[in-house]
């Protein structure tokens, strides 16, 4: 007798199929996302995930594919970011000046800066296959795919892909990602190439500039390492980007190298986290949706309902931001100062606690913490006793 029933002869099953996860999870951001359409993800802001990687706020939005921005506009908080229009200009003029003639200036600083052994670039050792735009997101990224294969098939050579199109899975839904180049090397290697208009005086450049940078180039390495899994053997992804920027206060390009595999590390983690979002999801009231139309009050209350973990860093990478930063400093968050206070004041989350702690109000002495504020605390008071009336309420105010 067979284990399996015979599907003619026996009745329909009346027990309800549960749906696959994947599945499940799209239909509930769905639900919380209302009805509007799914914001794209893009490299910018799949990067801003790791500014901070501890707020299930931003985890749960861009996972249903919010739009903070239009969420922040109805809190009466509205987000002031995005680059001037004369920055962008000046962006594609020095990107298209470095480009120019096949790619050759920039072909020769991935060689001198990323792989000085390899051979040299030149008129029969390196290619820039041109990559149409038609046909949509999918194509190109079908395009792209078949390209870097082509490129691992061609030992030997350097072979420049000018804005190819990537694809990385984020919480079931695919963003579609446009690095402004990759390197294939000689030896199949591949290198991200990321193109920035800030400049790089003396070989150096601003730090918070290049760590977003960096945050956005290992994104696009994520999305290369999905490529390369697929072709067999796996060419190697490099974990260090190109970053090309102006050379000092010229429009002459001057190039170095970035190490991703912080960033790297910390990305993929947010990323798997995304996948989670039904668990933050969770401590949603029934019927809650961050839908933008609804009003203020449901709105924020359903805002209110995912943990944030603010940050002054949020500034610059979340539209929420300023939000965040005004219940933060109502609740009295520590959070509000900065990362690394909250970090050195351990247990004491807000600033009331902290400043109990201090007058020896509250907490335990044998804390380092609490002992350490008490000390602090009697060192500013022997301080300010040290000088007279009227100078010691000018220092207070």
């Amino acid at each position: 007798m067979s284990e399996f029933p015979d599907s003619a002869s026996s009745p329909p099953s009346t027990v309800p199929v549960p749906p696959k996860r994947g599945t499940a999870l799209r239909h509930r951001l769905a639900e919380l996302r209302g009805p509007v359409p799914a914001k794209a993800m893009d490299a910018r802001s799949l990067a801003a995930l790791a500014v901070n990687p501890g707020c299930g706020r931003r985890a749960l939005l861009d996972g249903a594919g919010v739009d903070k921005g239009a969420v922040a506009e109805r809190l009466g908080a509205p987000a002031v970011s995005g680059q001037s229009q004369f920055a962008i200009v000046r962006g594609h003029a020095f990107e298209a000046r470095v480009k120019r003639d096949g790619g050759a200036e920039l072909l020769r600083l991935a060689h001198e800066r990323l792989d000085p052994s390899a051979p040299a670039p030149g008129p029969d050792t390196a290619r820039m296959p041109p990559l149409s735009a038609a046909g949509g997101q999918e194509a190109r990224v079908a395009r792209t795919a078949l390209a870097l294969r082509e490129a691992a098939a061609a030992p030997g050579v350097w072979t420049l892909l000018d804005h190819p199109m990537l694809s990385l899975d984020v919480a079931g839904t695919p963003a579609f990602l446009e690095p402004d180049a990759v390197v294939v090397h000689p030896d199949g290697r591949w290198s991200v190439v990321e193109i920035k208009s800030f400049p790089m005086i003396d070989g150096s450049a601003e730090p918070a500039k290049v760590g977003a940078a960096a945050r956005q180039a290992a994104v696009y390495v994520l999305a290369l390492e999905r490529v390369a899994a697929r072709l067999d053997p796996a060419p190697e992804v490099d974990h260090r980007a190109l970053l090309v920027c102006p050379k000092d206060f010229s429009n002459l390009p001057a190039a170095a190298p970035v190490d991703l595999r912080k960033q790297l590390s910390v990305t993929r983690r947010q990323l798997a986290r995304l996948t989670r979002v039904e668990e933050i999801a969770a401590v949603l009231p029934e019927g809650a949706t961050f839908d933008a139309e609804q009003s203020p009050g449901s709105l924020g209350a359903a805002v209110e309902a995912v943990p944030a973990a603010y940050a002054p860093e949020c500034l610059s990478a979340c539209e929420l931001a300023f939000h965040c930063r005004a219940r933060a400093r109502e609740q009295g968050a520590v959070t509000a100062i900065g990362r690394s206070v909250r970090g050195e004041l351990g247990g004491l989350t807000t600033v009331d606690a902290v400043l109990a702690a201090a007058a020896g109000q509250a907490g335990d002495p044998a804390d380092p913490t609490v002992a350490a504020l008490r000390r602090a605390a009697a060192l500013r008071d022997e301080a300010l006793g040290a000088v007279p009336g009227p100078a010691r309420g000018s220092v207070l105010c």
